[in-house]
């Protein structure tokens, strides 16, 4: 589990989540990587939206951090 600031793991889930990049901000690096090898299907980017409204409902840290 890393800690990562929940406001830009959700942002760059909705806009760069179809690459994975949110999983490797949060140090995933092998999922990341199976997020850019499909990312031409869309899938990545569908699983990414609704990774990021699951996380828009866990409970940050007071310093807007959270463990993903």
């Amino acid at each position: 589990m890393n800690e990562v600031n929940k406001v830009i793991y959700i942002v760059l889930a909705i806009f760069l989540g179809g690459f994975g990049i949110h999983k490797f901000y949060a140090r995933k690096t092998v999922i990341g990587l199976l997020y850019l090898v499909f990312c031409w299907t869309g899938i990545p980017q569908i699983l990414a939206v609704v990774g990021a409204i699951i996380t828009l409902f866990k409970p940050a840290d007071q310093n807007g951090n959270i463990l993903v």
